[in-house]
């Protein structure tokens, strides 16, 4: 039989809690929503801006939770009889718990941040990891104050390497979350005008990136981009922690360098010198922002131990996280149309990458190049000018038409030369029904925008609308 996640015993000293009547001596997940326990898993009952945990016991216990972890002040409120390990604080010992998965780990530990590429970074490292050993890694983007600790209190014992992506939007907020990680291996993917609306300038967005590398292991390593203009910050607050420096980029001089890249509709073929040794490999997903991305990723491989080579050769059957360049064919009845779902999140950094990608995407005979963008949130008063800056971008990428949502993308649109304006709105919804009545066989249309202009629903109508299916599992 398999060790479990958690013994009951270990998981209350974990949490600094007394246990109640009779848990589970097994605990195989952790959960903070009753939703998803499944049998054997433990339920914290944290309490929310909007809702308290303790309000969903008595379900977590109706799905067979092993235990559920509560607060002493709500005890008496709760069913009798149930299954408990008792704290002062839900919350904290859940960070209790955290710090006592990283202080029982021997895994090579890896915390990854940075304006752009921390989630499809940290897939394209679990990839190509999880060949050469037992890997664990954040679910989707659980970057936050609670979804670092609870990817933590996750980690399984015996697990060879072990991936944390952090994110912020305000200064301060990386340094305790790093804290709990200790990672051996920090990575910043980029520095880009992100969040600006909190931040009085890009140097200070490179200054909270830079509070990655605080909480470094004694003789850690720092991952960074060589390409910016804020490297110069980052490297001093890598020296600061006693860092082993590593930069990554296109510059000469950089300890991991791009050599030669050859850019293909949907993968791309590389040639980089990779802390001193050249290695050509394939990348199964688009876009040169992944190409370079994929330096940090095998400088990270070599730095905690791994083998380049299969490494390199992992990256190959690497595909586009859902909302980060996922492709689908739509099938208008008549013919097919492409559909590029860039809809989890932007930033101008972001942007441009997408719309990049757009350009180098080949089109159908008498297809076009669509571009449908939604409001890109956080960037203060700069808000304006950054939108009406694609323009450039899109007549360099040959889009054809372009159809904007909300009123920053109003901006851009009044930029747009006449034959390049689609349609305009201020909602994404209201654009939806004049997009699907403009598609036509050829043409590649993506989507792209903060998930504050829900941009995503437009992606799921067009797959529904005309019976997607997966672009690459047809090829």
């Amino acid at each position: 039989m398999t060790a479990p996640l958690w013994t009951l015993a270990d998981f209350a000293a974990g949490c600094a809690g007394r246990i109640v009547g009779r848990p589970v001596e097994r605990i195989e997940g952790i959960s903070i929503d009753s939703r998803t326990i499944g049998a054997g898993d433990a339920f914290f009952a944290i309490r929310g801006e909007a809702r308290d945990g303790h309000d969903f016991v008595e379900a977590a216990l109706k799905y067979d939770a092993a235990v559920c972890v509560v607060a002493e002040d709500k005890l008496a409120e709760l069913p009798a009889g149930g299954r408990y390990v008792v704290v002062d604080d839900v919350f904290e010992a859940l960070r209790r718990l955290a710090r006592a998965a990283r202080a029982r780990s021997t895994a090579k530990i890896v915390a990854i941040t940075g304006s752009v590429g921390k989630t499809s970074t940290k897939e394209a490292l679990r990839r190509v990891l999880s060949g050469q050993g037992k890997t664990h890694a954040s679910v989707a983007s659980y970057n936050n104050h609670w979804g670092v600790p609870l990817t933590l209190a996750r980690m399984p014992a015996d697990v060879a390497f072990g991936l944390f992506e952090i994110g912020m939007n305000h200064p301060g907020e990386i340094t305790p979350l790093v804290a709990m990680v200790r990672p051996h291996v920090a990575v910043v993917t980029t520095v880009a005008p992100v969040h600006l609306e909190h931040f009085r300038d890009i140097d200070a967005i490179a200054e909270a990136k830079a509070e990655i590398f605080s909480g470094l292991e004694p003789d850690g390593a720092a991952v960074i981009d060589g390409d910016v203009d804020q490297v110069g910050i980052l490297m001093t607050a890598a020296h600061a922690a006693g860092a082993r420096i590593v930069r990554f980029g296109e510059r000469d001089g950089l300890e991991s360098r791009l050599l030669k890249v050859s850019l293909q509709a949907d993968n791309s073929t590389a040639v980089a010198s990779i802390l001193g040794t050249e290695i050509t490999y394939k990348i199964g997903a688009p876009g040169r922002h992944v190409v370079k991305n994929s330096l940090a990723v095998l400088s990270v491989a070599v730095l905690v131990g791994a083998d380049l080579a299969r490494a390199g050769l992992a990256l190959a059957s690497m595909t586009p996280p859902k909302g980060r360049g996922e492709r689908h064919s739509l099938h208008l009845g008549h013919g097919e149309a492409l559909l590029i779902d860039e809809s989890y999140n932007a930033n101008p950094a972001s942007m441009r990458a997408a719309i990049q990608l757009l350009g180098q995407t080949p089109v159908g005979l008498k297809g076009r190049r669509i571009a449908v963008l939604g409001d890109m949130l956080e960037l203060g008063s700069q808000g304006e000018k950054l939108h009406v800056g694609l323009a450039d971008a899109l007549a360099a990428a040959n889009v054809d038409r372009v159809y904007c949502a909300g009123p920053l993308m109003h901006a851009l649109w009044h930029a747009l030369p006449p034959e390049m304006q689609g349609a305009q709105a201020m909602v994404a919804a209201d654009l939806e029904a004049t997009l699907i009545s403009a598609l036509q066989p050829g043409d590649a249309v993506m989507i792209k925008g903060s998930n504050g202009s829900r941009m995503g629903p437009i992606v799921e109508t067009l797959k529904t609308r005309f019976a997607s299916t997966r672009a690459r599992d047809e090829a």
